[in-house]
């Protein structure tokens, strides 16, 4: 496994429809519109993505050593990745459904079922 930075993050978090980064000094938020699907830690090389519950307990069951519980709200469960622990497809997957689940529906609905690359 190769694994990911935080460049190939970058590169597919900004394919997606409206999103917005901005720098908060500790970490990057990221957003699509005024809402946050996702947060990047530089120093450790990690991103916290939105999910669903099931996905997030999902993920940490079956590699804990890449994903950790971040918190859950609002019925979502937030996932901690290790970028160094995922390939590019599959945190592409994670980003996008992350996006998904915070965009709103006309952006949804232009975007299709087209994953960033």
């Amino acid at each position: 496994m190769t694994g990911c930075d935080i460049g190939d993050f970058f590169e597919l978090a900004d394919q997606l429809p409206e999103v917005a980064r901005s720098d908060n000094g500790r970490y990057w938020r990221i957003a699509v519109g005024a809402r946050t699907f996702g947060y990047l830690w530089e120093p450790t090389g990690t991103v916290g993505l939105k999910q669903t519950i099931a996905e997030q307990l999902a993920l940490v069951a079956e590699r804990p050593q890449t994903f950790e519980i971040q918190f859950t709200s609002g019925g979502f469960g937030w996932v901690v990745v290790r970028l160094d622990g995922v390939e590019r497809d599959e945190l592409a997957e994670l980003t996008f459904e992350a996006w998904r689940l915070t965009a709103p529906a006309a952006l949804i609905d232009h975007r299709g079922d087209r994953l960033p690359r």
